[in-house]
This record gives C-alpha cells, structure tokens and sequence, in this order.
C-alpha cells in the first residue's frame, strides 16, 4: 500500500464517531392518520380548504430568544398546531415511525436507542420563513430534531442545515400521498427554512432523544482530521512513486440502486463528511464507485469414490473447490459524484496497490460462486465475483492520467468536448483549454494498442488523428504516426487521416513517417498500403513529400516468392495479393514516375505464384481497360501485354471432352484402399468404384478425394452394415477449362484495343 494511503487510513481512523450532523431524504411509507380537533381527518396530498383550516386553528408559531419565548414575524413567520390537538395513528404507523427513526439514527451515527416525541405541527404559507437559528433541549436527553414534511403540492421552502462551514440543502417536496420527505440533524446545527413560494408545506416536528441517557449528543467534529487529511491530500500531487488514485473500501453493502452520498451509514458517513469537504480544499476529486473482482479458473470436484458408490457432500449434490485462478478482472464501476448525479464514466480497471487497505478483498465471501461440471475436454471450471462499495479519490492534477485509465471508450468523446470547447472559445494554442487536450492527448498515446490486430469497424486513428489536426498539435500528430501507425498498429481506414495528418509536418518528415508506416505494414497490410500511396499521390501530402521514396518504399516491401513469406507478427499474416491492389500499385507509381512504375510491374511478373494472372493480373488489367487514363502509361501497357499472352497461350491449347473414363488421378496416398481407388481412376472402361468398410476406411478415402481434384462424386450407400462409399466418375476437369475457355474468349478482346 502506498505511503500516503497509510497515511490516509490512519488518520481516518480516529473518525471515531459515525455519521453525520443531518439526514434526509424522501421515503415511500404507510402514512398515518391525522386528526386535528376542529378540522377532522387530514387528507393526503393536503388539500387547500384543508390547509386553510389548519391555518384557522394554528397560532403564530414563537422562536426562542435567550431564556424568552418571542413571537416576531420578521424572524419567524409560521403557524403552528400544537401536539395536543393532534393525534397520530394508523395500524403500520408505530413500526413506519420506529424504522424511520431507526434509520435517521444510523444516518447521525447514534447506535444506541432513540425515542422520537411528536413536538408540534408547522404550516408554511406563501410567503412563511425561519431564519437561521439553533434548535433548544426541549426534553431532557434531546439531542436532534426529525422533520417530516407531508404530501402537498407547494414551492421552495427548503430545509438548510449549516455545521463548521459546511451547508447542506434538502429539497423535498413530496406530492404522491404514500411519500413524506424526512429531515433530521443535530440540535446545536444552526438551520433555516427558506420562504415558500407557492402553496402550503406541512410538516410534523419530532425531538429525538436517547432512552436512558443524561448529556446529549451534539454534532460530530471532525475538524482535527479534517486538517491531517487535507494537508495529506495537498502533498499527494508532486508525491513520486504515488498512485494516480486510491480506492477505500466502505464497510457497509450497497446495491448499485442505493449507492450514494446521501444514502452512506454508520461510519461511511462519518468518513465521508471528512473526505468530501477535505477533497474539495485539497482540489482532489472524490467519487463513490462500485469496486468489483472478477475472477475465473479451474475447479475441481471434492467428491470421492468409494468401492460401493461415487460419494458427495449430503449438504450439496455438486460440491467444487478453486483449483486456480486463471482469468483476473478488476475493475470501477457505477459512479457516482458527492451531490448524486452520476460521472458519466465507463468501467475503470484498477490495480490491487491502490486499495487501502491492500488485500481489502481478501477472505471476503465472493458476491457469487458459480462451478461448471467437466464437458468434453474442458475440465471443470468457476467463476466468482467480489464486490464492495468504495470512495476513490485522486487529485485534480491527475484526474486525465486517471481518466485515460478508462480506455478509448471515454477519452475520446471527452477530447472530442474539449477540442470542440477549445474551438468555440477561439483561444490560441497553449491556451488551458488546449494544454488539457495536449496532456490528456498524451495520456493516450502512451497507453494506446499496439497490436496489429485490429476489428474492421475500428475508426477510433482516424478519430484521434482528426482531433490532433483540429487542436494543430504537430508534436502529438509526430508522436502518433511513428510510435503507432508506424509500429503497426494500422488499418485501410487510417490512411484518409494519416494523409491529413502528415501534410501538417514538415515535408522531409512527413516523408519519412510514410516511408516507416510502408514499411512496417506492407507484409500484413499490403493493400491498405497500396490504397495509402495513391491516396498521397493524389491529394495534398503529394504535392510536398517525396513521391519517389513514398514510392519505392512499396515497391521493396512486396512480397516475392509464396516460399519466403513471413508470419508479420503472432496475430497477423501476410494475406493473399488483391488485383485492386495491382490497380493502386501501378496507378501510383505511373503518376510518380515511369521508371518507378516499370520497376513495380517487373516485379509483379517475376513471381507469378504470388501475383496469379487469373486471379490477380487479368483482373487489374480488366480494371485498367476501363481507365482511359491508363492507355498512357507504359507499365499498364506491359501488364495488359502480359495478361493478353496468358490467355491466348490457353485458349490455344485443345480442348475435348473425354472419349472414355480414363480420369487423372491426383492421390498421393499409398494405402491399399486409394491405391485401389488409383487404379480405378486410370482404368478407361469403369465408370463407378464400390468400397464396403468400416467408417474410418471411408472416411479417409473421402478426405483425399476432397483434398485433390478428383473428377469423382461420391455418395454413400447406408444399406446393411458396414455401409459402402460409391465412387462415380464425372466431366468436372472437362466442365472447367471449358467454362475457362468462355472467360478466356471473352476477356482477350476486352484487352485486345
């Protein structure tokens, strides 16, 4: 654990007392029954006529002035019903009130029991206020008041509770007759109620107060921890070999549902208060989040044999341990702010010496357990998860390297913000608006994949590249195209933004960077290649960087001989030539450079294993005859003359179908059964071969006939056993070339102009 995470815990610790100095929120209940002498049974929402009553029979409500008992309407201006005109029941209300209490109590960080006494009830009219003021011991062992506010339809009237500089504001406004709003805080917390606007609140004032206690409570003051944590917190920035964030389990469970500020007990609320009001002083940034471990590997199974039967546990007909963990996932998520809304953050990965304590997980029972028996070849496996609740925190001046954590998910549409932001504003460069794009620019960077594997939707270069050109961040496009595109982290869909990018570099080094990116992507990516040359060739970077290395750099990265190719990398292989490429290659090279485009087409003819006329060559020649730009270029000319002899050299060579059942045999297997099925082929009077064994006999006979070009179809008869494969004779070698001769026919003279 790092030393300022010790620090940390240790000074948090001494936040002996739990909880808070208030409460609240809104809660769906049982509501009581209410009955005021003189106005009957209150309806739920309060109803205006009725709100009119209960002002008819209420008095100005007084406050405490010293020892005196005063009635001023600049300071107070509230009605109020006292507690013996009222009478409060239901059949749920005692349990209702006595969870409610219970829970408000658990909030302030009081264990021990509480009462709750009805004090009186509060109407606010338009225009009704309490000014700021401290509540007084109204019984003996009162230590909170507990504010209900009714269901009723109104506006503003809010609740503000102030302790030692902090202000917390509770907003109810409860309206579905089954919800009150509820507020509790410690008697010595200075409060207000702010004016109502509209409408009428009600409210239900209750004195909280120990069972059996003498000296009350009184708020919590955390100010000495405050000061360690803030002074710990304001080091934390320049601290070498520090973690970018820490992560502090709470002690009580949440569901994602409950997880906040407000909902926080016990001592999470306690540490809370401290680290919400430090974080802010210490500019660190404090989050609540849901801290899961996800864990998966082989099990095994703690039955055993016996000689009468296979025995397991009575208690459970699958019992399994771990044998090992294989796959481990750590990882933040569901976040949330300290004033309740959510951050907007995916999932963050997080490292084990960023939680304090470190090995909070360990002997903690997993949230689930799930064992899979043995299938097939796969052993028996599990999978469990841990999940706690926690604070995480860092420091402003880090928040990007922590946001970069999250991956390309989240920084990119956040740069894509600050570098619209910055746009909008009109600042120049190295504006703060554009130093923060800068630096969370080069958090990605550093971070960014380098595996040359790659999905086809992938667009996040071209996004990155794009936000680079927009911000005119020369030193980050530079960054980018030598230590990603260029180490082979590329893809086809990069090259419209690469081209941009680099037409923003001084020509020499645009130069060079396009140069290392052929280079290093040719084997796995020879068409995306091809495609980026004359991409260049065609726009702005070509008229500035050398077209001439650009490309010869192509043409010496192509392949030769099928022997010689290479595996690029443990993920990637060279893949077969294209004609489009052919196109591209050529098309290029003859706008750059006759003698460049001669070298190219030279080189595609000298290794017609790789470059297959019929597959690659015919084709692009085919594509070319479409291009009357073409009939210009000599390299084009050669290709065209190449392909044209290829084809008349095969439409010369007879062509007639079988005169009897004389078939090529293509089998390389010496086993009794092929070389039988050899025999067969070459005989020039059978037409059909018949081979009664078992399965694995057939099987593999079947193999090497698929495997080869035999002019055979065979099917199986499934008439007694063991079955029988039938082996008959067709035209199939006779029904391609004819097909290829048509083609051939057909292509010639489209060549031939």
């Amino acid at each position: 654990m790092s030393s300022i995470g010790a620090a940390l815990l240790n000074s948090l610790r001494s936040v002996e007392r739990p909880g808070d100095f208030c409460v609240g929120g809104t809660r769906e209940i049982f509501m009581p029954t209410i009955d005021v002498d003189g106005v009957g049974r209150i309806a739920f929402p309060v109803q205006p006529i009725q709100a009119e009553q209960l002002v008819a029979s209420a008095e100005a409500a007084p406050y405490g002035r010293g020892e005196a008992t005063v009635v001023d309407r600049k300071v107070r201006r509230t009605w109020q019903v006292d507690s013996a005109k009222i009478r409060i029941g239901g059949r749920h209300w005692d349990k209702t009130l006595a969870g409610l209490v219970e829970d408000v109590a658990l909030g302030l960080g009081v264990g021990e029991p509480v009462a709750a006494d009805f004090y009186k009830l509060l109407v606010y009219d338009a225009g009704s206020f309490f000014v700021d003021h401290r509540d007084t011991e109204k019984v003996p062992g009162m230590f909170a008041t507990m504010v209900l506010v009714l269901p009723s339809i109104h506006s503003g009237g809010e609740l503000v509770v102030k302790h030692l500089g902090r202000e917390v504001v509770f907003d109810v406004h409860p309206e579905e007759p089954s919800e009150v709003g509820f507020a509790a805080f410690y008697a010595d917390c200075v409060h207000e109620v702010r004016p109502v606007q509209t409408g009428r609140r009600l409210t239900l004032v209750y004195n909280l107060r120990f069972v059996g206690r003498g000296r009350p409570l009184k708020a919590p003051d955390y100010r000495a921890e405050h000061g360690r944590v803030v002074e710990l917190l304001r080091g934390w920035t320049s601290a070498e070999d520090e973690p970018d964030k820490l992560i502090l389990p709470l002690e009580h469970v949440y569901t994602p549902a409950e997880l906040s500020f407000s909902a926080l007990k016990g001592a999470d609320a306690g540490v809370a208060s401290v680290l919400v009001k430090a974080a802010t002083e210490a500019d660190c940034d404090l989050h609540l989040a849901l801290v899961s471990i996800e864990e998966s590997g082989s099990a095994e199974h703690t039955g055993y044999y016996s000689r009468r039967r296979w025995s397991r546990d009575e208690e459970d007909d699958e019992q399994f341990e771990v044998a090992e963990v294989i796959d481990r996932a750590l990882f933040l998520s569901e976040w949330r702010r300290p004033d309740g809304s959510e951050a907007g953050f995916d999932d963050f990965p997080f490292d084990e010496d960023e939680l304090c304590p470190f090995g909070a997980f360990e002997d903690l029972t997993p949230d689930e357990l799930h064992f899979h028996e043995a299938t097939g070849n796969e052993g028996a496996s599990f999978e469990r998860t841990y999940r706690r609740a926690g604070f995480v925190l860092w420091p402003t001046a880090r928040r990007l390297a922590v946001l970069n954590q999250a991956g390309l998910r989240t920084t990119l549409p956040y740069l894509e913000d600050l570098t619209a932001r910055w746009e909008a504003s009109k600042a120049p460069i190295r504006s703060p608006l554009w130093r923060e794009g800068d630096e969370l620019s080069r958090h990605m960077l550093r971070s960014w994949p380098r595996s040359s594997w790659r999905e086809d939707e992938d667009a996040e270069v071209g996004r990155m590249l794009d936000l680079q050109i927009r911000l005119r961040n020369m030193e980050c496009i530079d960054a980018f195209l030598a230590g990603v595109s260029a180490e082979g982290h590329y893809a086809a869909p990069d090259n419209e933004a690469i081209l941009r990018a680099a037409a923003l570099l001084p020509a020499p080094r645009a130069t060079e960077l396009l140069v290392r990116i052929l280079r290093r992507n040719a084997p796995a990516h020879l068409a995306a290649c091809g495609d980026l040359v004359q991409r260049c060739v065609a726009g702005a970077a070509g008229r500035t960087c050398d077209l001439m290395q650009i490309g010869a750099a192509l043409i010496e990265a192509l392949p030769g001989p099928p022997t010689k190719r290479q595996e690029v990398d443990p993920w990637t292989w060279s893949v077969p030539v294209k004609p489009t490429f052919v196109v591209d290659l050529l098309t290029a090279t003859s706008r750059v450079d006759e003698g460049l485009a001669a070298r190219a087409i030279e080189h595609l003819l000298a290794w017609p294993k790789t470059y297959k006329p019929d597959d690659v060559l015919v084709p692009a020649a085919r594509a070319f005859a479409k291009l009357a730009e073409s009939t210009a270029w000599p390299a084009v000319g050669r290709l065209r003359e190449a392909s044209l002899d290829h084809l008349r050299k095969r439409i010369a060579l007879p062509l007639e179908a079988p005169r009897d059942w004389t078939r090529a045999n293509p089998l390389t297997c010496k086993c009794s059964d092929c070389r039988e099925l050899g025999a067969f082929l070459t005989a020039p009077d059978q037409q059909q071969w018949r081979l009664k064994a078992v399965q694995g006999r057939r099987s593999h006979v079947e193999e090497n006939v698929r495997s080869t070009t035999c002019d055979l179809d065979l099917t199986t008869e499934r008439r007694g056993s063991p079955h029988t494969l039938v082996a008959t004779k067709n035209q199939a070698s006779y029904e391609r070339r004819a097909k290829q001769r048509r083609q051939d026919l057909e292509h010639a003279p489209a060549l031939d102009r």
